[in-house]
């Protein structure tokens, strides 16, 4: 078994081959595991712990495997060189994860940085609603293999809710589609629902509206059902391929 390393930048890409011209397939945050498939001079292949995605990233000074013991719980945390806030030396994106090893009123300590308590959660809490903090991603650009404040896709915005709450699910639409098998009609559509196309997906946040990371509108937008299902039939030709209940 390969050695499993942490990802200790705030957010890396993943490209499809070795590199920068290439397709970027997703993307890696703070605290998420891998391990080195192959090496180049420049490039490493790596195979995501979480997930199991492969893809190329640059050459950096990665770190031994830190077991975390916390993960951020908003859209992003300011992280800070000291206990105050005065030396803010970058963010931390939802569901990056960190080893606290020192915690005083209101700042935790990681690897030599500070995070506010209120915005990390520890590794194990789940939210009673699993896609609770799905909302907090609205008006976020749409990204093609991003997965955070930065920018994000429809895939990603629903893997990272089930991430933070514990829970494997496949990097691709179409990966999920197939790895949940609870399939219902649509007419009983219901609040956590995900409903998928061909290469996208939307969650329902009830019965009459989705959420979803929409490349045509450029931006993460709530919409209504049947607008959705009507707008994606006209613009791109396709249909619905399922809708799946976790």
């Amino acid at each position: 078994m390969n050695k499993i390393l942490s990802n200790n930048y705030s957010i890396i890409n993943l490209y499809k081959k070795s590199s920068h011209k290439s397709e970027i397939v997703t993307q890696m945050i703070y605290g998420e595991g891998f391990e080195i498939i192959s090496k180049s001079k420049k490039w490493i292949k790596i195979k995501i712990k979480e997930d199991k995605y492969v893809g190329y990233v640059k050459k950096r000074k990665f770190i031994s495997y830190l077991k975390p013991t916390h993960k951020v719980s908003v859209l992003f945390a300011n992280i800070y060189k000291k206990a105050n806030f005065e030396d803010k030396i970058g963010r931390l994106p939802y569901v990056a994860k960190i080893k606290v090893i020192k915690i005083n009123s209101k700042f935790a300590k990681f690897q030599n940085k500070w995070i506010e308590i209120k915005n990390i959660k520890p590794l194990k809490y789940e939210n009673k609603d699993i896609f609770k903090h799905i909302r907090i991603f609205r008006g976020v650009k749409y990204k093609w293999g991003g997965k955070t404040f930065e920018g994000i896709d429809c895939s990603a915005l629903v893997q990272l809710c089930l991430n933070y709450n514990n829970k494997f699910c496949p990097r691709d639409s179409g990966a999920q589609e197939k790895f949940f098998k609870n399939k219902i009609n649509l007419n009983n559509i219901k609040k956590n629902d995900i409903i998928y196309w061909k290469g996208h997906v939307a969650l329902a946040l009830s019965n009459k509206k989705l959420i979803h990371a929409y490349g045509p509108l450029k931006k993460t937008v709530i919409m209504s059902i049947p607008q959705t299902i009507k707008r994606i039939k006209k613009s791109a030709n396709i249909e619905i391929v399922s809708v799946k209940r976790i």
